[in-house]
């Protein structure tokens, strides 16, 4: 299970830094093109808080196997 939550967040964070990137392109591009520039900032501040809440999956999973290693041990 364990394994599983770490891909699946692993996953997240890699959707988050790709919307990160997606956003910050056309912010960079918002005098040549018609662009939302707050449409773009909530974007950039959703995909923080996807980041940041998959990064405590990740710390999570990484904590309960720690736990488990350390019963088995």
């Amino acid at each position: 299970m364990a394994i599983s939550s770490i891909s699946i967040a692993a996953g997240g964070v890699q959707r988050a830094s790709h919307q990160l990137e997606v956003s910050a392109g056309r912010i960079a591009r918002v005098g040549a093109q018609d662009v939302d520039v707050s449409s773009e900032m909530v974007n950039v501040l959703n995909a923080r808080t996807d980041f940041k809440a998959n990064a405590k999956a990740i710390e999570a999973s990484r904590d309960m196997s720690k736990a488990l290693l350390d019963i088995l041990a």
